[in-house]
């Protein structure tokens, strides 16, 4: 079992959710945290609460430092709207989150990997810089040398997830376009997700 499996199971376990909906995720044979405390069932307080809806978020979204996490709030509280809103919809644009739902690879930990190593387009030209930001319009695709790659064709013939209709998909081509930045709602996030909490967490 590889580092990067471990420590996926190791979030679930921790966060006492099955974060991904996976059919594998050891949350769903143990519904408790890990350790001696891992069933304790007094009331958390506010602060764990929080915490805990920020780390939420941010283990969603794979292996995002501190610091990558606190400058995308940072920017949401810059932009107009909804601080909320603006912040899961900045993480929603991060290009290997769109590899993830575009269903180019199995988990968020293999979107990473698959954009650092150059298999993804962005309107014709590679990027690999997994935090590159989309926005409405911008055409995601795999390229086509490696387009035979056993994780991606296994990831796209898949039935465990949907693409959300925030996309616009080509299956023949493993093309995406961005149609809009998606809301909360529109987010097929498997557990909920609580942005509010997380805005509260960082203005204490």
């Amino acid at each position: 079992m590889s580092r990067r499996l471990q420590s996926k199971y190791k979030i679930d376990r921790r966060l006492g959710v099955n974060l991904w909906g996976r059919p594998k995720s050891p949350f769903n044979k143990r519904a408790y945290g890990p350790g001696l405390h891992g069933q304790n069932s007094s009331k958390p307080s506010d602060y764990r609460i929080q915490l805990m809806a920020k780390q939420q978020l941010k283990g969603y979204y794979g292996e995002i430092t501190e610091k990558q996490f606190r400058r995308t709030y940072d920017e949401a509280v810059r932009q107009k709207g909804d601080t909320g809103e603006n912040l899961v919809g900045l993480m929603e644009t991060r290009l290997d989150a769109a590899v993830y739902r575009l269903k180019f690879v199995p988990t968020v930990f293999a979107a990473r990997q698959v954009v650092n190593h150059g298999h993804i387009l962005v309107n014709g030209k590679k990027v690999n810089i997994p935090s590159y930001r989309l926005k409405a319009g911008d055409v995601v695709e795999v390229k086509a040398s490696s387009q035979q790659m056993p994780l991606i064709m296994e990831a796209t013939a898949s039935a465990e997830r949907d693409i959300p209709e925030y996309w616009d998909y080509d299956a023949k081509a493993m093309k995406g376009t961005l149609v809009r930045r998606p809301l909360l709602q529109d987010i097929p996030y498997p557990v909920q997700m609580e942005p509010n909490l997380v805005i509260e967490f960082y203005s204490r």
